[in-house]
């Protein structure tokens, strides 16, 4: 089975989601960190070209072993599921319903988890020759010098003369490390974009959260050229 019939604005996408995903430390420059990330992504991809139509399950894991400890995956599916995973709900329920909760939680993060790498990681195989261009990161106006939110642009030429503009939203955790929160290409916003389709899930559900995870496919959004 091929994995290569993705469009090249699906795949650009797809790419802006991996290949810069990287965990900031604060004696590094954020720049520098991306870079590498990208570089060591697309040559999982490169040497996937020989084994992936045999081997998927190979090439899903390289890519899952880059991102897992860069990417806040479970602060990305708290984020999705909204007030269903709200501080305010969390606080209004007895014991009960904050394990049953914490429960939805730990399992919509692993559900999403493995949806969004398997998704992505093929439309990078159609996506390795692109030429990719960073630009020096930005720190958010917070009024403070050390802020906790950092936004790196990434620049993708594809098939267009105008490059795709990925903005990667970073975040530090309790521990002071920065990770990837969020990813806005072409002004889709992908945080949001999943979080309309879980309330939207949710609402067909009858506010049934099992039956909005047991059901969940990570839809692939069509960024236009």
């Amino acid at each position: 089975m091929s994995f290569r019939g993705n469009t090249v604005g699906k795949i650009a996408l797809l790419l802006g989601w991996l290949a810069s995903s990287q965990v900031f430390s604060q004696d590094q420059a954020a720049y520098d960190l991306v870079q590498d990330t990208t570089v060591r992504v697309m040559e999982v991809v490169v040497a996937a070209d020989d084994y992936v139509d045999s081997d998927p399950e190979r090439y899903y894991g390289q890519i899952q072993d880059l991102l897992d400890p860069l990417i806040d995956f479970r602060g990305f599916a708290r984020s999705v599921m909204g007030p269903y995973a709200s501080s305010e709900r969390y606080r209004s329920l007895d014991e009960a319903g904050r394990k049953q909760l914490a429960a939805e939680l730990d399992r919509f993060t692993a559900v999403m988890r493995a949806s969004l790498v398997r998704t992505y990681s093929k439309g990078l195989l159609a996506f390795g020759g692109s030429r990719i261009e960073l630009v020096l990161p930005e720190t958010e106006d917070t009024g403070e010098a050390d802020s906790s939110r950092l936004s790196v642009r990434q620049l993708i030429y594809a098939d267009k003369p105008q490059p795709y503009v990925v903005m990667y939203q970073m975040g530090r955790n309790k521990s002071g490390d920065w990770k990837l929160r969020n990813v806005i290409i072409e002004s889709v916003n992908l945080g949001a974009i999943y979080k309309d389709q879980f309330l939207a899930s949710a609402r067909e559900q009858a506010g049934n959260i099992d039956a909005v995870i047991d059901s969940w496919t990570t839809v692939v959004v069509d960024v236009e050229s």
